[in-house]
C-alpha cells in the first residue's frame, strides 16, 4: 500500500497584518506625542502622555521590550519624555516672559503689597487687581491711587495689539446696599469701571475689549477664610488674543 500523505497545514498568508497593525499602532502613538508636544499647557501634555502610556500598557503593546538599568521599559511612552519646556508665549501669542517683566518693573510696589497679582491660566495671561488697592468695600468707584496704577498697566499693555476680557469677581458674602442688590451687579460694575478707564484715559479700542461679571461663582481662593475672600474680590484683566500684524500701539 502506498503511504498516505498527511494533509498540509493551512498557510496563513495574512500574518503580515499583525506586524502592520503593530506598526500603525506605534505610528499613531508617535503622532499623539508630537501633537501633545506642540502645546504649551503642561497639564494637558501630562494628561495626554499618561493616557497614551496607560492605553498601551493595557493593550500589552510593549510587553517583552528591553528595559534599562532601572527596570523601566525603553519602548514605553513616558510623560517626562514629552514635557517640553514652556515657550515664552501663551495661547494668545504674547511673549509672556517679556510682558511679565515689563509689568513687574512698572508695578513693583503694588505686586509687593499683593494689590496686583500676575498669573498664567488656561484662559490666558491675567493681571489681577485686588479690591484692597482699587475699591472700597461694596463700591465700584476707583480709589484715588488706583487710577495711577491702572495707567501704568495701560502703558505696558498698549505696546501690544490686544484682545482683553475685563472680569469682575466677588466673594460669597451677600451684599445689598443702595447701589447694588447683588454681588453679580457689583462685580459687573467694577469690571465696567476698569474697562471704561482703559478706553477713555488710555485709548484702548473698545472693539477689542469685553466685560464680564462673575460674582462669587469663579473664586480664586476659598470663601471659608478671610484670605480667600480677599483673593476673590478682584477685577481680572485677561489677555485672550493678540494681533501680531498690528505691532506696537503708541500709548
Amino acid at each position: 500500500m502506498s503511504r498516505q500523505r498527511k494533509p498540509e497545514g493551512h498557510v496563513h498568508h495574512e500574518r503580515w497584518l499583525v506586524s502592520y497593525a503593530d506598526f500603525m499602532t506605534l505610528l499613531f502613538a508617535l503622532f499623539v506625542v508630537l501633537f501633545a508636544s506642540s502645546h504649551h499647557d503642561k497639564q494637558a501634555i501630562r494628561q495626554v502622555s499618561h493616557a497614551v502610556k496607560n492605553g498601551f500598557s493595557e493593550m500589552g503593546a510593549f510587553t517583552g521590550s528591553s528595559t534599562d538599568a532601572h527596570g523601566s521599559q525603553l519602548g514605553a511612552v513616558k510623560a517626562e519624555a514629552i514635557e517640553t519646556p514652556v515657550a515664552p508665549a501663551d495661547r494668545s501669542g504674547i511673549d509672556t516672559v517679556e510682558l511679565q517683566r515689563k509689568l513687574t518693573k512698572a508695578l513693583g510696589k503694588e505686586i509687593e503689597r499683593q494689590e496686583v497679582v500676575l498669573k498664567m491660566t488656561p484662559e490666558g495671561f491675567v493681571i489681577s487687581l485686588h479690591e484692597l488697592g482699587f475699591f472700597d468695600s461694596g463700591q465700584a468707584n476707583l480709589l484715588p491711587g488706583a487710577t495711577d496704577t491702572i495707567k501704568r498697566i495701560a502703558g505696558v499693555l498698549m505696546q501690544y495689539g490686544l484682545d482683553m476680557r475685563i472680569e469682575g469677581h466677588s466673594d460669597n458674602v451677600p451684599i445689598h446696599n443702595a447701589a447694588f442688590a447683588s454681588n453679580w451687579e457689583l462685580s459687573t460694575a467694577r469690571a465696567t469701571t476698569v474697562a471704561m478707564m482703559l478706553m477713555n484715559d488710555s485709548n484702548f479700542d473698545p472693539k477689542r475689549m469685553s466685560i464680564a461679571g462673575y460674582g462669587e461663582y469663579h473664586p480664586a481662593g476659598s470663601n471659608e477664610t478671610p484670605e480667600g475672600r480677599r483673593a476673590n474680590r478682584r477685577v481680572d484683566i485677561v489677555i485672550v488674543a493678540v494681533d501680531n500684524k498690528a505691532g506696537a500701539v503708541a500709548p
